[in-house]
């Protein structure tokens, strides 16, 4: 199922998108209202864990479209989300040993697009990202998938280190991508696994790494010191497809 309107406006327009079950992935708030609606919007978010933003006039006027705003403008998903679940079926239905890719700390729309389409190329089961400090499936992440987003499923999840220690009993290993871990070329990246990318800037976080079962590097020989997020994730990715076919 695809969303068209991916901004919405104005308060009846985004209570009807909670109660219609639209996935609304950030909810932006004039700072210091209280009123009837905005309470009754503010509770049906709470029902779904969307992030809440509380911000002044000044920020919603530049953010609205339409400048008939009324104190709420949600950002809705342009696809809907899978569930975890989805994709491990998906791997088992197919006779293949789960391969997903996970997300920390990506907020850049192009990175996440083209991370998508790498792992509809590469035969990843599915992408999973955080819920916060994560960008959501905007317009121009869809754009950016070149149309992968509607073949290679993304879940959404409210802790990643909780839901890779939920993986991890089900069979599945972790290798997380860090500048001072092992080359990959010298790891075993064969069977059930969970690809764990983080950003240019911070790159998977503490709790994230500690969790993941091993550390993957990429040798580079050049003077700046990283690839884009997106291109890693190639070279990461197409190791594991590489050591599949062997």
């Amino acid at each position: 199922m695809r969303y068209e309107e991916l901004t919405i406006e104005g308060r009846n327009a985004v209570l009807e998108a909670f109660r219609s079950g639209k996935t609304i992935d950030k909810l932006f708030v004039l700072s210091g209202c209280q009123d009837g609606p905005i309470k009754s919007i503010i509770r049906e978010s709470k029902k779904y864990d969307t992030i809440i933003n509380y911000v002044p006039k000044e920020r919603l006027d530049q953010m609205s479209a339409t400048k008939k705003h009324q104190g709420v403008i949600a950002f809705a998903a342009a696809y809907e989300y899978a569930q975890v679940e989805d994709m491990l079926r998906a791997a088992e239905k197919k006779g293949e040993a789960p391969f997903l890719i996970l997300l920390d700390n990506i907020e850049d729309p192009h990175n996440l697009g083209a991370i998508i389409r790498t792992a509809n190329l590469a035969g990843a089961h599915g992408v999973i990202i955080p819920k916060r400090r994560a960008v959501g499936l905007t317009a121009a992440v869809a754009k950016t998938s070149a149309g992968a987003l509607n073949y290679t499923p993304v879940a959404k999840v409210t802790n990643l280190s909780q839901t890779i220690k939920e993986l991890k009993e089900q069979g599945i290993w972790f290798v997380c991508a860090d500048m001072e871990g092992t080359v990959l070329y010298q790891l075993d990246l064969k069977g059930p696994i969970g690809l764990v990318i983080g950003s240019e800037g911070e790159g998977v976080s503490k709790l994230v790494r500690k969790n993941c079962d091993f550390t993957a590097s990429i040798p580079m020989a050049g003077e700046i010191d990283s690839l884009n997020a997106s291109v890693a994730a190639g070279v990461l990715a197409y190791e594991i497809v590489r050591q599949r076919m062997i």
